[in-house]
């Protein structure tokens, strides 16, 4: 764990209460800028020695310290080895806000011009602008269209789930077999559905080919039957595996998709390995390879893609659709096999707009049993800041056994987004997650800095696919 030193800046002018009291933090943030205030300056702690001086979870100390960072109060530098990994990491503290932060509009000159807004951005910000708290935060949940219209099976789109959207106005809807039962079906209940949603939708659905195929292992749908991840893995080929993204792709296309969670980016390790075919192989660099080509191909066709399930399923044995699943690799091994196919898709394809996070628990990473869609160590230390991804976090289903024997729909959507999550993929109780994530930015758990900034993520990627204009 990253050693890192507290040090106040020498020309700081000294932050009154008021001025601390209405800062756009949560509370959770403000105490911990008061408390590190207090501490002796040029000492050395840990995030986990400042969770034991606060009585914090480290991860909630270290959700605090990126919000205090966002805001400006404090300024980070690093030191790494000769292999890039971080070994010490310095917190410079002001006391009031660093100028051009969100608290001050003053411009610093110091401090380069920040990039111009894509027409994208623009169009999302614009949008983001004209909408309530409300809206805002219903644009964080991904559901299926059972959730929010309480029928059994939905398979049409007509009254029922016009008034379920103005009453639900969420941020993307899941379809699965079951409710696709054939060409002409499928293509209206996406084409009405879309039409009732006041902020058009992502309309998404688990195409990886092989076993996971809600489309392509219907013949009614009239579609290509791509085969699993791990043939075309065997074959070595990226153009056969261009071809398979392509017929999934314009398959969807066709239908009314505009989202697929795909690909799969796992490396799959031992022949207990959960994953299965559904990976390339075992070889991270070969799973690298083609699962960006799979990006490319559904970029092509006009298809959100969505890498999972990070930071790498291939070696858990237990699937944690049926409880917590632990995988005890360090973070040393995970960044020389399991974070490669991500870290390369990343960095050569930054434009992925998905990145699904999965709930295994990785004890001697995070330093607990903490699904790691929940914790801030996995979501936001290593995947946001350390492979520096920008757009759209999503965790797995909350649904699965994994979140609901432990949490409740309410706790784990609030703990996703402080962990740094922008979306919540199938609350076990919808209602129940939004009153939580609501109530969290009402007490200060939650800013309404940080809803915002993931709100904009998703309208971001909804405008760079066409999906608003």
């Amino acid at each position: 764990m990253a050693v890192f030193r507290i040090e106040r800046t020498r020309d700081y002018t000294v932050m009154s209460n008021h001025h601390l009291r209405n800062a756009n933090l949560s509370l959770k943030a403000k105490g911990l800028l008061s408390m590190m205030l207090s501490l002796p300056e040029d000492w050395n702690y840990t995030t986990r020695g400042l969770a034991k001086i606060c009585k914090e979870g480290v991860d909630a100390i270290g959700a605090a310290l990126r919000e205090l960072e966002r805001a400006g109060y404090i300024v980070r530098y690093q030191k790494r080895d000769k292999n890039g990994r971080i070994t010490d990491t310095e917190y410079v503290i002001y006391e009031q806000p660093q100028p051009g932060t969100d608290d001050q509009n003053e411009t610093d000159p110091q401090t380069p011009d920040a990039p111009e807004a894509s027409a994208a951005q623009q169009t999302a910000q614009a949008l983001l602008d004209t909408m309530t708290d409300e809206e805002k935060i219903w644009q964080l949940f991904f559901v299926t269209p059972e959730a929010i219209t309480n029928v059994n099976t939905a398979t049409v789109a007509g009254e029922t789930t016009k008034k379920a959207l103005e009453q639900y106005p969420v941020g993307g809807i899941v379809y699965f077999a079951k409710n696709l039962e054939d060409r002409e079906q499928t293509v209206a209940l996406l084409e009405n559905t879309q039409s009732y949603a006041k902020i058009p939708l992502f309309l998404g659905v688990d195409e990886e080919g092989g076993t996971v195929s809600r489309v392509g292992s219907n013949p009614d749908m009239g579609v290509p039957s791509v085969g699993d991840m791990r043939s075309l893995g065997k074959q070595q080929d990226p153009a056969a595996a261009y071809a398979a993204g392509q017929d999934i792709g314009g398959s969807l296309h066709a239908l009314g998709f505009n989202l697929d969670f795909a690909p799969v980016a796992d490396v799959a390790q031992g022949a207990d390995s959960v994953i299965g075919s559904r990976s390339f192989g075992s070889d991270p660099e070969l799973c690298a390879s083609l699962a960006g080509v799979i990006v490319k191909s559904l970029r092509a066709e006009g298809i959100v893609s969505c890498l999972k399930h990070f930071p790498g399923y291939g070696s858990a044995t237990v699937d944690d659709h049926n409880g917590t699943s632990i995988v005890e690799k360090t973070l040393s091994e995970l960044e020389g096999c399991d974070l490669v196919p991500f870290q390369s898709i990343i960095a050569s394809e930054g434009s992925v707009p998905f990145v699904m996070v999965s709930h295994l628990s990785y004890p001697n990473v995070t330093g607990s049993d903490t699904p790691a869609d929940l914790s801030a160590s996995i979501v936001t230390d290593i995947l946001r800041d350390k492979l520096d991804y920008q757009n759209i976090i999503i965790t797995d289903s909350h649904s699965m056994a994994s979140i609901t024997d432990h949490y409740s729909a309410g706790d784990a959507a609030v703990k996703a987004l402080a962990a740094g999550c922008d979306m919540i993929l199938m609350p076990s109780d919808l209602q129940a997650a939004f009153d939580a994530v609501k109530a969290a930015v009402a007490d200060g758990t939650l800013s309404q800095a940080r809803i915002d900034e993931s709100v904009l993520r998703i309208l971001t990627v909804k405008a760079e696919y066409g999906i608003i204009s």
